[in-house]
């Protein structure tokens, strides 16, 4: 089906809590796809507990919110229907609704995370490209609801996601929307056109693990790299072509870190894989330091100012700061932070939500951890990340989407 193309041109309104107009959270890890939050209003002083504006119930899932003008988009799981939907973000009220019929049985190590989704949505031009956890690829025009174009890749791969389920966040480069379709074994990491879906390019080397791709400049070319089944690749921006790649295996096959981007280089982690710095044109690539203090699992550290910001899965979840030009720790948590934790980093502020409903936030600058404010965000398990919009956050938990205030 050929996608009708429909531009957003909506009023730009701002709910009673929010002041000025931020920068739209339009993907996987905000507008940068680097976890930076542009314009965050940061109280003169904390307070000792957040305001809620509005809670509703939305579905199961880890995908994240987008938050864009005055809606809020969101894919989610209302029992075996995934659901796309639009609410406003003054008052959580839904205005539309896409649901397609996802039956999906989860791998049985993996039970308590649920059927998902696990990728979150982009948003371009007025359209939202969608992942679902068992490898469809979907376009929604973003005022309506309505259904664009929608790939499934049943008649292509005997498995159309990874063991846990697909997990890659959608990339937009130039007119195509890149994502890693297949599953354990065999796949393609594929560029399909904004308009109709159509193929333009694919690399078929191995199979999709959990990260999420990006963009980056590097040796003077433009490369979308990420994390595969067992490999680190980059790609040509333009023609899918390979440019260089080098053999990286968690256990069970639980590639999940999405790349960072340094200056000059690209970060990578892993479960029990430390943290390194890798540096390519189209030759092989060269490791500028790696560090086995400080691991990552299944959260993407945040760079600002030179530092890195993550949760090492070592002593049962670290908070740590790394500088990101060696490797060497600046501070770090005493540990039991928990299983893993979704990473923003404002200006001045980082903030660490775990999936304990925990939002630490930590002084940008600090030499030593020390939380400037702790709150509690949620009843539940808090996978998904959060979303900062002037002096709002927005929180997804298991079963509810919510906006606080701070």
């Amino acid at each position: 089906m050929t996608l009708k193309r429909t531009t957003l041109n909506l009023a730009l309104i701002l709910a009673a809590t929010a002041g000025t107009v931020a920068q739209d959270w339009n993907q996987w890890r905000g507008p940068g796809r680097d976890g930076i939050v542009s314009q965050f209003e940061a109280p003169e002083s904390w307070p000792g507990e957040l305001t809620l504006a509005w809670k509703i119930a939305v579905g199961e899932g880890h995908s994240s919110p987008l938050w864009v003008d005055d809606r809020i988009y969101l894919h989610s799981r209302m029992g075996e229907d995934e659901v796309v939907a639009a609410y406003s973000a003054a008052d959580g009220s839904k205005i539309w609704e896409n649901r397609v019929e996802t039956p999906y049985t989860m791998d049985s190590a993996a039970l308590d995370h649920g059927k998902g989704p696990k990728s979150t949505p982009v948003f371009h031009e007025g359209v939202l490209y969608t992942f679902g956890i068992s490898g469809t690829l979907s376009a929604i025009v973003a005022e309506t609801g309505e259904l664009g174009w929608r790939i499934s890749f049943g008649d292509r791969f005997e498995a159309t996601s990874p063991l846990f389920g697909t997990a890659a966040s959608p990339l937009i480069v130039d007119d195509v929307v890149v994502a890693h379709v297949g599953g354990h074994e065999r796949g393609a990491l594929a560029a399909f056109e904004l308009a109709d879906g159509k193929l333009r390019w694919e690399w078929t080397g191995d199979g999709p693990g959990y990260s999420s791709p990006i963009v980056i400049e590097m040796g003077g070319t433009r490369q979308i790299v990420t994390q595969s089944q067992q490999w680190i690749i980059a790609l040509d921006a333009a023609s899918g072509a390979e440019t260089w790649k080098m053999p990286f295996v968690t256990s069970s096959y639980q590639n999940s870190v999405s790349p960072v981007a340094l200056p000059n280089s690209v970060l990578w982690s892993g479960l029990d894989q430390g943290t390194f710095a890798v540096r390519s044109g189209l030759g092989a690539p060269e490791t500028l330091w790696k560090t086995t203090r400080s691991s990552f699992y299944m959260n993407t550290p945040v760079l600002r100012g030179g530092r890195l910001y993550g949760l090492s899965h070592k002593r049962r979840g670290q908070f740590v700061c790394l500088d990101a030009t060696s490797g060497e720790a600046i501070w770090g948590s005493l540990g039991r932070e928990g299983e893993n934790a979704a990473i923003l980093a404002t200006p001045q502020h980082v903030f660490f939500l775990t999936t304990d409903a925990r939002l630490v936030i930590v002084d940008a600058g600090a030499t030593e951890y020390v939380p400037a404010a702790e709150y509690s965000v949620a009843d539940s398990p808090t996978w998904a990340h959060p979303v900062i919009q002037g002096n709002s956050i927005l929180i997804k938990d298991l079963q509810h989407l919510a906006r606080w205030t701070f």
